[in-house]
């Protein structure tokens, strides 16, 4: 078998074990980084619990109470799913007390969730308020190039009280250097090509999903998306500790990553409906 063969059997293999979506066709979603790494079904913050690691004090359980903020008066309890969920028994979730949902769309501009519909009508069904997300691949294609393929696979926004704007999931790279290969700056670059993109497809800036870890250490604290874009901060822990640069709020902190990732929301109910309605 010729080298060539035995490394196409050999990530082949891998997709298999680890449980990956099928790779893009040629051409799909061009790779600056790493042309033989796979795209998959990178689940929000598996990068961040993996480099960061997890504090004894999260949250395991489904009933398990959510971590108090003492700064919040109110809060709202939700998930966020991908396709590593399959099909969501969404009635056990919201007997759980779970109001709003974020469920995986899209991966760089060749991985599309095969569960999506079920995610996110059956969250919207049930009586939750619901958005997606987008993992970011910062080095396989340009923030305007991503963002299109979000908004075209799932990651609109309307106005209807039910759907929260989009989300983009930027953390460590699943397959490669941490920063993707991008230097500070030009991060910062394409998550504004990314958010700029975004708004002026749907009318609304997406939210960013971070851990103040990775955003100082591949951003070098440069920009400011703090007046334009809300914040959905990762901290495993029982507090949500200092916030990424310039950002004075949360508006969702994720505090936990199992059994599913568990999040709550800085508000009132009202609140939440209000970010909905934008």
């Amino acid at each position: 078998m010729s080298v060539t063969k035995r490394s196409a059997v050999a990530v082949a293999a891998l997709v298999a074990v680890l449980g990956f979506g099928a790779l893009a066709p040629a051409g799909a979603d061009p790779i600056v980084g790493n042309p033989d790494a796979p795209i998959g079904d990178t689940a929000m913050g598996s990068q961040i619990a993996k480099h960061e690691g997890l504090a004894p004090d999260r949250a395991r359980n489904l009933t398990d109470p959510v971590p108090t903020d003492p700064q919040i008066m109110a809060s709202v309890a939700g998930i966020d799913v991908s396709g590593h969920q399959g099909n969501v028994n969404w009635q056990a979730q919201w007997n759980a007390g779970k109001r709003f949902a974020y469920v995986k769309a899209t991966e760089g501009t060749g991985f599309k969730n095969p569960y999506f519909a079920q995610q996110y009508n059956g969250s919207y069904n049930i009586g939750m308020i619901r958005g997606s997300y987008h993992f970011a691949l910062p080095d396989r294609s340009s923030g305007a190039a991503q963002a299109n393929y979000f908004v075209n696979n799932g990651g609109g926004w309307s106005r209807d009280g039910k759907t929260l704007p989009g989300a983009l999931d930027i953390e460590y790279n699943p397959y490669g250097a941490t920063c993707y290969g991008l230097g500070q700056q030009a991060m910062v670059n394409w998550i504004a090509d990314f958010s700029n993109t975004y708004r002026a497809r749907t009318g609304r800036y997406p939210m960013i999903y971070t851990s103040t870890s990775w955003w100082s250490t591949c951003t070098g604290n440069r920009g400011d998306f703090s007046g334009t874009n809300p914040l959905w901060v990762a901290r495993y822990a029982s507090s949500v500790g200092a916030l990424p640069h310039r950002w004075g709020f949360y508006t969702i902190w994720q505090y936990s990553e199992t059994p599913i990732d568990q999040n709550t929301f800085n508000g009132a109910y009202d609140r939440l409906v209000a970010m909905a309605n934008g």
